[in-house]
């Protein structure tokens, strides 16, 4: 935030404009909670940390960590919330209120997203003492223009909100969808008994070594792309969770099946475009055994988690032999077609909305760069 505000604006501090509120705080232990469950959120340093049969505040109010907080993440992850209705508080957040004279949504913008790295006290755990927290400085356009531009990144808010629980709501259903599918497919009314329980007549049961062989990825490429860069003909590089880089050349030229190989999240499938790297901390298909539906198998073995196959012990590590002997039940080739089209439409849906989500959220940052600094002024009527 620049250290100059428009005319008509003020620099106060959290102490000039804010009601602290420290005192009522009051901390309950795991096992304290775990006695009494209830339908009021228990908020902590970043949100709620469970729920308890009573409240000790009632209305709006701004959290901020006091400890454990994202102070130097601030940028991307937030340092405060917003907080409404009834809740009970620990004491690894400070709780404010806005006085008379400010409005407790344009203080909690302000301070969502803000450096105030120099307030924080080093350590083995950052912590914001309160002392620190009253000398913060935030800028304060008069009442009715704080009010305007709090409703605006309010609506902004909502639909952030909105979009996000129906990207929950899709992705309840293609979990719904793919229990139903991927077990008893499309309207199958006989069912024979196997390994595996009960599966369409028309299935076989097999170990997914009869479909394919597995090997390790190479050492990671010597080239790797910077952000400015993964614009133009980025390859995505795979490793043991998922996507970590971007190079410019592949190692492979075709589609195929990735599993995580070593690490915490070591069994994850991911899915490639037609170019990618594997590093070693992966595994791939190198060898096709028996025709089968890419997508299909996808999703397939994205449903049957295959994280449950790591290694005790140790460095989780998930090899090619338990992969191989792992059995799944299959369906004829024109059913595996008609399965993955149906999951991958609910996934094409969740797309759409992820990126709705994605371009309302870099929205709301630029309006927040542009209004909370009055940098573009609202007109007030």
């Amino acid at each position: 935030m620049s250290e100059t505000v428009p005319e008509g604006w003020r620099f106060n501090s959290i102490a000039e404009c804010c009601e602290i509120l420290d005192s009522q705080r009051i901390p309950l232990n795991s096992e304290e909670r775990s006695k009494r469950l209830g339908e009021y959120p228990y908020y902590g340093a970043n949100g709620i940390q469970g729920y308890i049969d009573d409240f000790i505040f009632d209305g709006d109010a701004i959290l901020v960590a006091e400890d454990g907080g994202n102070f130097d993440q601030y940028a991307e992850r937030p340092i405060a919330q917003w907080v409404t209705g009834k809740y009970w508080v620990n004491n690894h957040a400070h709780i404010l209120r806005a006085k008379e004279n400010d409005l407790d949504k344009w203080i909690f913008y302000s301070l969502v997203h803000k450096n105030i790295l120099k307030f924080i006290n080093g350590g083995t755990r950052a912590k914001l003492n309160q002392s620190d927290l009253r000398e913060i400085q935030i800028s304060l356009p008069p009442l009715p223009e704080q009010k305007k531009i709090a409703s605006i990144l309010t609506s902004v808010d909502e639909v952030i909100e909105t979009t996000q629980k129906q990207i929950d709501k899709l992705q309840d259903l293609k979990k719904a969808t793919m229990n139903e599918l991927l077990t008893k497919g499309i309207g199958h009314t006989e069912f024979k008994e196997s390994e595996l329980g009960k599966i369409p007549k028309s299935w076989e049961g097999i170990k997914l070594g009869e479909l394919f062989v597995l090997t390790s990825g190479k050492s990671k490429p010597t080239r790797l792309l910077s952000s400015e860069m993964t614009k133009f003909n980025a390859i995505p590089v795979y490793g043991g969770n998922g996507v970590n880089g971007y190079t410019d050349s592949a190692l492979l030229d075709n589609s195929t099946i990735v599993i995580g190989r070593v690490g915490e999240y070591c069994g994850c499938v991911e899915l490639t475009p037609k170019h990618s790297w594997i590093t070693d901390n992966a595994l791939y298909i190198k060898n096709v055994l028996k025709q089968y539906d890419m997508l299909f198998l996808f999703y397939l073995m994205t449903f049957s988690n295959l994280s449950k196959l790591k290694s005790k012990g140790g460095q989780p590590l998930v090899s090619q032999q338990p992969i191989h002997e792992y059995q799944v039940a299959l369906p004829p080739l024109n059913e595996q077609h008609s399965i993955a089209s149906i999951i991958a439409a609910i996934d094409g849906k969740i797309l759409v909305q992820i990126q709705k989500l994605n371009q309302t959220q870099s929205l709301k940052k630029s309006l927040m760069q542009d209004l909370l600094t009055g940098k573009v002024r609202v007109k007030v009527h």
